[in-house]
């Protein structure tokens, strides 16, 4: 890939896969805005870390269940920048919600979280995006949203969510904006178990690992889905 020039944009991109997201087009030449909600140090981490490897990138909290802050985002992406190329919403919660003890205010945070802020922030990013001549938009989804995980019922509800809304806005926004959703497998962070990769193997059906990873890929002109599994 060469991305120079354009700007990204990459939610929840302090810590573990948006971190990763955001290292990565800053490699290929994006400027980067690194949104955080919570993790400011980690967010400036990722931001000095950029710009010590000769990449541009600036930090921007926004807590993103509230679309008043998710248009003073995209108001200060638009004077700093005057254009966005790629939207990341990465931003989620990975939280259980039992059957029998979740609360209305932990399943309105998870959902609100994960779906309806991906909506809005496609929402604001629309008309930017659309000017860029090659935008796009790629929405996290999970394996949750394609599998049953009763003990995380909310996750899974949103992340099916996800799976919808990126078909619908691959509708909406075509030709001019591709949009396409990631359902990650298992992914082990330092803070995990050691043992949780050999776990998540020991689950599945083959007792191995794939040589791909697992995803959905949405085409511009096409609302059906492919999977790799």
């Amino acid at each position: 890939m060469n991305l120079h020039g354009q700007v990204a944009l990459v939610t929840g991109a302090g810590r573990r896969i948006g971190r990763a997201v955001a290292l990565r087009l800053a490699a290929e030449g994006a400027r980067v805005i690194v949104h955080y909600r919570n993790s400011r140090s980690e967010a400036e981490g990722v931001a000095a870390e950029i710009g010590r490897n000769g990449g541009e990138a600036i930090c921007i909290q926004a807590e993103l269940t509230r679309v008043n802050e998710i248009d003073g985002l995209f108001k200060q992406i638009e004077e700093r920048f005057r254009r966005l190329d790629i939207l990341v919403n990465n931003a989620a919660i990975f939280s259980p919600t039992p059957l029998g003890s979740t609360q209305e205010p932990r399943w309105d945070d998870i959902l609100d979280t994960n779906l309806k802020a991906q909506f809005f922030a496609a929402q604001r990013a629309a008309p930017l995006l659309t000017q860029s001549g090659h935008g796009c938009i790629i929405n996290f989804a999970s394996l949750g949203g394609l599998q049953a995980w009763p003990t995380y019922t909310a996750y899974s509800v949103s992340k099916a969510g996800v799976i919808m809304l990126t078909r619908c806005l691959a509708r909406a926004l075509a030709p001019a904006v591709t949009v396409n959703a990631i359902a990650p497998g298992t992914i082990s962070f330092p803070e995990d178990a050691p043992d949780i990769a050999d776990r998540a193997i020991r689950s599945s059906p083959l007792q191995r690992t794939s040589p791909t990873r697992s995803s959905i890929c949405l085409t511009r002109n096409s609302s059906q889905a492919k999977f790799w599994l």
